[in-house]
């Protein structure tokens, strides 16, 4: 269903800018656009260089080095687009751009996960799901920037070293609910503070169980599996249920500036390494999806056009 095809080059308009693509993020959900035929064009994030700004655009200029997340308009996936000047932001010198490319999507999203949906304390115990992916790596190393303690679950042993890689104290393969009882004895008992699960209805009942005493479960598995469907007395007493939608952490331009400059702070620091999976030719955007729906990857996987 993803073809190369030519197409008018594209303008600015009054307050957009003119973006010459020079890498675009791969996201999972991206192969849920694909499958649902929600936008014709793909593609949530990358980096790039201004080429031209629209009337009325202030604080950017053509040679400005940008990033970008367009959850709604998507469109990344391609040489050249149009943006809202309100949607991007400048990228620092420091930090390059495929490291750029692969922050945006996944990177908002574990620091969304991590400082509001459950802001982690120095002393958490955190659970995290998918910890050899790109959003796993991302939040695992921001839980240890916090000063917190990570259970990394992987779904094949090879995963394994890509989540020790990335700070996860203790890592764990397992498919289903099979973790339950190695994280009851890891926490003596007492289970965790908090689990990042994105797998979907097939461990969110084994999640939960594992939730001490006003633990946080961080649910955002819609678009990877089935949603599960609970009773309210489903829910463990004393425990919190949150399901965070990213945008909502950068609800203005204001915010998506702040929040990505914490980013790049992050990695200009060392706190944060961005793991680069694979790399594609634009033309092979089909074959990039084919290997992220396989779950054999690791890390961020990058288009360049």
């Amino acid at each position: 269903m993803l073809q190369l095809r030519e197409r008018p080059a594209p303008r600015p308009g009054p307050g957009e800018v003119l973006v010459d693509v020079r890498v675009a993020g791969v996201n999972f959900f991206d192969t849920a656009i694909r499958r649902q035929a929600l936008a014709e064009v793909p593609g949530a994030e990358g980096v790039g260089v201004v080429a031209e700004t629209g009337e009325g655009v202030h604080g950017f200029a053509p040679g400005d080095r940008v990033a970008w997340l367009t959850i709604n308009n998507l469109g990344s996936y391609a040489e050249q687009i149009v943006l809202p000047a309100s949607g991007v932001v400048p990228v620092p010198d420091a930090v390059d751009d495929e490291t750029a490319a692969a922050l945006l999507v996944q990177g908002l999203t574990a620091h969304h996960f991590a400082t509001v949906s459950h802001p982690v304390r120095a002393g958490d115990v955190a659970l995290v799901h998918a910890a050899a992916g790109g959003v796993g790596m991302m939040l695992t190393q921001i839980i240890k920037a916090r000063g917190g303690t990570v259970i990394g679950l992987v779904s094949r042993p090879e995963k394994a070293e890509h989540a020790t890689d990335a700070g996860a104290d203790h890592v764990l393969v397992s498919t289903g609910d099979a973790f339950v009882e190695p994280v009851r004895e890891l926490t003596d008992g007492e289970g965790v503070h908090v689990v990042f699960d994105g797998a979907g209805a097939t461990t969110f009942a084994a999640s939960l169980q594992v939730l001490r005493t006003h633990g946080t479960m961080v649910f955002y598995g819609p678009l990877i599996g089935d949603v599960p469907t609970i009773a309210m007395n489903d829910i463990p007493r004393s425990t919190r249920l949150t399901y965070p939608v990213t945008e909502d952490h950068v609800r203005t331009p204001e915010e998506l500036a702040a929040r990505t400059a914490e980013l790049f702070a992050l990695v200009e620091k060392g706190e944060l390494i961005v793991r680069i999976g694979g790399r594609y030719p634009l033309a092979e955007a089909a074959r990039a999806h084919a290997d992220i729906e396989s779950r054999t990857t690791t890390g961020k996987l990058l288009l360049i056009p």
